[in-house]
């Protein structure tokens, strides 16, 4: 599920008078919609949150691909891009890993530990970062094949980026900490000053590692071992993202898996197997543009299911909404398979 798009060691600048308006808007609107909506975390009854999500999720994948076409590096920056992401979210914005579990029916003792939620971060650490981040980029660079290398801002798109970013994370802060949860009858809950910086640290570790590992993960013309075929890499790709739910599962199961940190080692084995086995594959000059489809459409693909394991609790609705986005996101997927095919 890399992103393997680096067909060489330079991207290709942004040409004077060329806008990338569509390639932009795509990505910034398509990474919540493939991780939010099609996943069912965003529901209809509360479709409104997706603005602030359009303005943290969509934009931060724009900027977490803008730095990594900027300094000419492959899959793994931006896979560590998107944990950088994550990391913003789950310790500073919204703070979801820090504060015990609000959700009704969840175990919000299962996995906490120093005052975090491990067993839901690592759920999140993941989910966030190829589901946000790894897949809706290289859906993205699929749709506009021919500026797959480029930087897509200029400078002064750039910082409108980065303000839009600050104020959704604000807005995101404001509307979970200081709105959702006193209407669920949450205590606020202040995490301690130790958890944010290790948050800050660990945001700014991750962004140094994407840096030093720019080289890691592009193609490498000198292997000559044939990559798996595509139907096999979206297949791997839809088990390895349909077994990843079974980790944020335990959370809410009537029995789960004890002791927890069970979940934990094998969530964080299961993680690096995948990343293990697709870095491996996207290194080879085989691995080409109806791979990366296929892996893309096979990790959406399990991401989908998802929704489907609770249906019986969903307001009619949320039901048949839900049941339109996911046949939107497939025939979308399809067309552009189709596309990808053809080499359109």
């Amino acid at each position: 599920m890399q992103d393997t798009l680096v067909a060489t060691n330079q991207p290709a600048p942004i040409q004077k008078g060329v806008r990338c308006r569509g390639p932009i808007w795509t990505l910034i609107l398509l990474a919540p919609f493939l991780s939010e909506v099609l996943s069912g975390s965003t529901r209809l009854s509360v479709l409104f949150v997706y603005i602030p999500e359009v303005m943290v999720w969509g934009v931060g994948a724009l900027l977490c691909r803008e730095l990594v076409r900027r300094w000419r590096a492959g899959g793994t920056s931006l896979l560590l891009m998107g944990l950088a992401l994550s990391v913003a979210e789950e310790f500073l914005i919204q703070q979801t890993s820090l504060a015990p579990l609000p959700f009704p029916g969840s175990h919000a003792d299962y996995g906490r530990l120093w005052g975090v939620n491990l067993v839901y971060l690592l759920f999140m650490l993941g989910f966030e970062s190829v589901w946000v981040v790894v897949v809706p980029v290289q859906v993205t660079e699929l749709m506009f094949p021919t500026r797959s290398r480029e930087s897509w801002l200029r400078r002064r798109g750039l910082m409108v980026a980065c303000v839009v970013f600050l104020l959704g994370c604000r807005t995101a802060w404001y509307g979970w900490t200081q709105r959702a949860l006193p209407m669920m009858r949450v205590a606020p809950y202040h995490p301690p000053l130790v958890a944010l910086a290790c948050g800050v640290a660990g945001i700014v570790m991750l962004i140094g590692l994407a840096y030093l590992l720019r080289d890691t993960g592009k193609p490498a013309a000198k292997k000559t071992r044939a990559s798996a075929g595509a139907w096999v890499a979206g297949v791997a790709a839809f088990l390895a993202s349909a077994a990843w739910w079974l980790v944020i599962m335990q959370l809410f199961i009537p029995k789960p898996i004890e002791p927890w940190w069970v979940v934990l080692v094998a969530g964080i084995s299961w993680s690096v197997l995948a990343f293990a086995l697709f870095a491996s594959w996207a290194s080879r000059p085989a691995w080409g543009l109806m791979h990366r489809w296929a892996a893309a459409f096979g990790a959406t693909l399990g991401c989908t299911v998802s929704p489907y394991l609770s249906l019986s609790s969903w307001p009619k609705a949320d039901l048949v909404a839900v049941v339109i986005f996911d046949v939107a996101g497939i025939v979308m997927f399809l067309l552009l398979g189709r596309r990808v095919a053809r080499g359109v």
